[in-house]
């Protein structure tokens, strides 16, 4: 699914408030992470991950891999910090970062 640049500017609005839910350090794309990650993603849909790798390059190549495998929409990149989006089966209104703001 690929946003629109209308929902990127929205979701960059509703992001600009959040804190990161899970920080990936220099050991990777663990499993743990990705199943943490993927759960956030069904809880919140909108979430920030921030990256504690040293190398530019390193880090884009992290976000992008993490984006295939959780399957998500990456929506902004700033810094360490990478605002990822999907939409989830059943929305709980009370934890999504959309529904509570809608």
């Amino acid at each position: 699914m690929s946003l629109t640049p209308e929902q990127k500017k929205q979701f960059r609005t509703l992001g600009h408030k959040l804190n990161p839910i899970v920080t990936v350090a220099g050991n990777g794309l663990t499993e743990n992470i990705q199943l943490e990650v993927d759960r956030a993603l069904e809880d919140h849909e909108l979430i920030k991950v921030k990256l504690v790798v040293g190398d530019r390059d390193v880090k884009k190549e992290m976000i992008r891999e993490l984006c295939a495998i959780v399957e998500c929409d990456l929506v902004q990149e700033i810094g360490n910090i990478a605002l990822i989006y999907r939409a989830a089966d059943k929305p709980n209104p009370k934890l999504s970062n959309l529904h509570r703001v809608l």
